[in-house]
């Protein structure tokens, strides 16, 4: 029975040709000092944040409102749980 290409147990064909040259140290990165990295780095950031679609005060208003109902009702349920389960377990042990 022979192994899937590109398994983990046998190497692709192309694999075992490529092993003559020599692999690249780092590539892009190692050229770069720590400083330009990290300038790179808070620039792609700034770069997604410009791509987000923000939401608009009545939307954030009103996804807010529907969060803070959420959380008090999730609050009410488990009081209510826990404050069942406290007198049944008193009535149970004593």
């Amino acid at each position: 029975m022979t192994d899937a290409v590109g398994s983990i147990d046998t190497p692709d064909a192309q694999d075992e040709l490529s092993d003559d040259k020599k692999p690249r140290k780092g590539g892009k990165r190692a050229k770069k000092g720590p400083l330009k990295r990290l300038a790179t780095f808070y620039r792609q950031i700034i770069a997604e944040l410009r791509k987000v679609v923000w939401p608009s005060r009545n939307q954030l208003t009103s996804y807010t409102t529907v969060v803070i109902v959420f959380v008090v009702i999730m609050i009410g349920l488990v009081t209510v749980i826990d404050y069942g389960l406290n007198h049944a377990a008193k009535y149970v042990f004593g």
